[in-house]
């Protein structure tokens, strides 16, 4: 039969079941709407996404007050003025009196207005010392600070305190007006509006502002495991910044509190949150930490960790100010942080916290429109069920389609089993394909290319995705001869095998224990549903009419997935800025833009086959992507760095080292400069800088201790090997010394443990590095710092580190116990590494001259330090 003959039979309603099928699968639309088809999906998300994701209320003003709502220009204001003191590096005195005054005159102002017939205020400024284990190293601190405010209900006499915790200290660049002066501002107004407001109280409720967050989250520490008000709180509101402006994300809850992200729900007017952004941050795919943990951990409470995220390029820059921070961004945390700590200090569950342990929850927002959650077993049921009624559903379709069709149902099993594994093929291509292009980028020192262009991403990452999508299944239907299968079938069953595969995976990662997996049960969800109403009318077997409901429901799927990895390049593409040199950060992007375009777009690419000419798609994803690679290789636009707002990071310390032997003469006394990379480019980011005679870390590293370094934290240690030293001529000569005296050497009473006892006096950021003679077995059986970071012995190669920060500076006087079995102490028994840094100096006129030779996109961060090495 022709088709012209099918078609007269469609029109008059003759001919059987199959034979009007095949007529309507035989009406394909024109090519050129195919690549429109895809068009049309990208418009819907610049025209939804976009907007939705940067979308910000309007900021309340003074005449607003007095309604118990959160003023966001009061707490601007507040900002603006904290931002005003400078940098508040530990230790400084802008961070140690003038912060510290700053914050009690504003507690003063709020208690002053505040309503004594409903609470009592007390505030505390706390100095704390002490110690806690973080990767490798252990951190000390002494005379830290925190300002300290409890509000308390009169009419209540709950013992459960909410703990509200922020930072006001900053790194030694940047004026913090976003990390996490933000949240200080907004803590304060939070406090300034539930303490004048009649609006009762169940719990206590205390605000944590700390004074040494960026130096290791000692403030945190102390108060967690020291402050008199620390036994009595129960869960924690943390509130952290590694961006400034826009909308505040919840990354973290719990641990094993699936209560919590229930109150987030109830309270939070503006929701933006997702726990694949939780489980990223626990599985450390997020370069960061907060004091979150510390509290958690040390307190051994849950709680609920906030932090600003856009616009990350400018975090820990000199351009973290207020100028970069709308009015409507504070407005929409002071919202739902008011709203949050409001009815979590109304909790009852606060009462008895370990009464509700048990647990985690799956949440997300959509579109920042509305907040899901749900508890994780529930998520388990609901990602079983929904692959089981699709898989269920697919099958009734398939044994539709084969009687309808009248074709044995082995055929269509058969076609549904070939397309599932193009489909597998397809997954793997539509991974790979970017990470290639990230990798051949690389290769070509062209790495970062989209950090100031993330429209970049979509043509580099997006379109090799998209093609390694549709390649498969569009070379499968070019391939395939005259079949008695109508191609609409053909069509339905690629999407069913889409469907399968879908399916297995939500199954495979639920069973693993993955929550983030409810992103693949949304979409199996909306097509089961598409699939239901499909098989309960007609249009399952009238040719493409079903198409229009796959459509429909794939709207919100697609929006919400776009929108989900969007977020996640937006947050972490700075992030890559700054994740140090050891490996490729495009494979990150790559892989999210890819993951994106899978879930975006896998139930859409299989319907461009129902276009005449459907391979018209690829070529036009083709000629995107060749064009977005010349954008990014051989013009401006795939330059990675902009003056202020998208800078290349230039962190080095300007060195002396001096290397002592063991009868204390001078080995070796150099100065130089030390750099840790930052970024993938390493030294070719700073064109218009010298290098000549830069030197590798890594053969150091092989052979000296630390590798002869002030390894300044544990971002400088785990990026040791990308180092490079810098020889200069004219010695580095810190502005406060260091000076490490020997007080005595004391053979104990077992004859074969020495006590070597020192003082040490420096700068307020001092690390000592410990390491014994192991071929004598020698080791450290005693000493005057933590015995459980004693007992933890270092990963070889490292040595012991112990990392240190004063409040304000004073000697540190300690021992180590140096035991070795045979009692022969005339030999060298251990080397021990003094690290001073002079944080906040920028050192003498040739250091400064050669910081001036950096490009004006150039952030640099640069402090002088002394090392030196002694052995006893």
């Amino acid at each position: 039969m022709s088709d012209k003959d099918r078609l007269i039979l469609q029109e008059a309603g003759e001919g059987s079941a199959s034979e009007r099928i095949e007529c309507n699968s035989k009406l394909k639309l024109p090519w050129y709407f195919a690549s429109g088809f895809l068009l049309l999906w990208v418009l819907l998300y610049f025209a939804v996404v976009i907007p939705l994701f940067y979308r910000l209320p309007t900021s309340l003003t003074i005449e607003d007050d007095n309604k118990g709502e959160f003023i966001g220009d009061r707490a601007y204001d507040v900002l603006n003025n904290l931002v005003n003191i400078g940098t508040r590096v530990a230790g400084s005195d802008a961070n140690e009196l003038e912060a510290v005054e700053f914050l009690l005159n504003e507690i003063s102002k709020i208690q002053k207005d505040l309503l004594e017939d409903y609470f009592t205020l007390e505030v505390d400024v706390h100095k704390t010392s002490g110690s806690h284990i973080y990767h490798n190293l252990l951190e000390m601190y002494q005379g830290v600070q925190n300002v300290v405010v409890k509000l308390s209900p009169r009419n209540s006499s709950s013992v459960s305190y909410l703990l509200v915790n922020s930072h006001y200290d900053t790194v030694a660049t940047s004026p913090g007006a976003g990390d996490d002066g933000f949240m200080v501002a907004t803590m304060l107004e939070v406090l300034r509006v539930m303490a004048t407001t009649p609006q009762s109280l169940e719990h206590p409720v205390v605000f944590l502002f700390n004074g040494d967050e960026e130096m290791g989250m000692q403030a945190s520490h102390g108060f967690i495991t020291q402050h008199k008000w620390a036994p009595n709180c129960k869960a924690v509101v943390n509130l952290d910044s590694a961006g400034s402006g826009g909308r505040e994300i919840l990354f973290q809850t719990g641990p094993s509190h699936a209560w919590l992200a229930n109150y987030y729900k109830k309270s939070a007017k503006h929701p933006f949150a997702t726990t694949l952004a939780e489980e990223f941050f626990q599985m450390g795919l997020i370069p960061s930490d907060t004091d979150y943990r510390i509290i958690t951990q040390y307190g051994q409470i849950p709680g609920v960790d906030l932090g600003q995220a856009i616009n990350g390029y400018i975090y820990h820059t000199k351009y973290d100010r207020i100028d970069v921070i709308p009015r409507g961004s504070i407005q929409n945390t002071g919202d739902n942080v008011l709203s949050l700590v409001r009815a979590l200090a109304n909790a009852p569950e606060l009462r008895n916290v370990q009464a509700y342990q048990g647990g985690n929850s799956v949440y997300y927002d959509f579109l920042g429109l509305a907040f899901i959650t749900y508890s994780e077993e529930t998520g388990q049921i609901l990602n079983y069920g929904a692959a089981g009624v699709t898989l269920i559903l697919v099958f009734i379709s398939a044994w539709r389609m084969s009687a309808v069709s009248q074709l044995p149902s082995n055929q269509i099993w058969r076609r549904l089993i070939i397309l599932l594994i193009l489909q597998i093929i397809a997954f793997v291509l539509a991974l790979a394909l970017p990470l290639v292009v990230a990798y051949i980028l690389d290769n070509f020192g062209l790495s970062l290319t989209f950090f100031s262009s993330l429209s970049l991403v979509i043509g580099l990452y997006v379109c090799p995705a998209l093609i390694g999508l549709c390649v498969p299944i569009t070379v499968y239907y070019h391939t395939q001869g005259n079949s008695k299968l109508p191609f609409s079938y053909h069509v339905q069953l690629a999407l069913h095998s889409w469907a399968i595969l879908l399916s297995l995976l939500a199954i495979a990662a639920t069973a693993y224990g993955l929550r983030s997996i409810y992103i693949v049960t949304i979409l199996i969800i909306f097509y089961a549903v598409s699939l239901a109403i499909s098989l309960l009318s007609t249009s399952h077997d009238r040719g493409y009419s079903w198409s229009g409901l796959v459509i429909v429901s794939q709207v919100i799927p697609f929006l919400y997935s776009s929108y989900l990895f969007y977020t996640f390049i937006v947050v972490l593409t700075p992030m890559n800025g700054r994740s140090g040199s050891a490996s490729n950060p495009d494979t990150i992007v790559a892989a999210l833009a890819a993951a994106g375009a899978i879930f975006s777009f896998g139930f859409l690419l299989p319907l461009t086959n129902a276009f005449r000419r459907s391979g018209s798609v690829l070529l036009t994803l083709l000629v995107i992507t060749g064009v977005t690679i010349y954008l990014a290789c051989g013009t401006e636009m795939g330059f990675p760095y902009r003056p202020r707002t998208h800078s290349a990071r230039a962190l080095y310390q300007h060195v002396r080292r001096t290397f002592y032997d063991y009868d204390g003469s001078v080995i070796s006394d150099e100065s130089g400069y030390l750099f840790n990379l930052q970024d993938r480019r390493e030294t070719s980011a700073f064109s218009g800088v010298n290098f000549t005679g830069a030197i590798s870390q890594a053969e150091n590293c092989k052979n000296h201790m630390m590798c002869a370094a002030p390894l300044f934290d544990e971002r400088w240690v785990e990026n040791r090997l990308q180092g490079i030293w810098l020889p200069r001529k004219e010695p580095v000569i810190p502005k406060i010394p260091t000076s490490l005296e020997l007080l005595s050497k004391t053979v104990l009473a077992d004859k074969r443990t020495m006590r070597f006892s020192f003082r040490l006096t420096g700068p307020p950021y001092l690390s000592l590095f410990i390491q014994t003679y192991e071929d004598d077995f020698v080791t450290v059986s005693d000493w005057s710092f933590s015995k459980t970071y004693l007992e933890q012995k270092p990963a070889s190669p490292l040595a012991y580190h112990i990392y240190i920060t004063y409040g304000r500076s004073e000697p540190l006087e300690f021992y180590l116990d140096i035991t070795k079995p045979n009692g022969n102490f005339d030999v060298p028994l251990f080397q021990l590494g003094i690290s001073a840094s002079n944080i906040g100096d920028k050192g003498d006129e040739h250091s400064n001259k050669f910081a001036s030779t950096f490009p004006s996109y150039a952030i640099v961060v640069d402090w002088p330090s002394q090392y030196t090495r002694y052995i006893f």
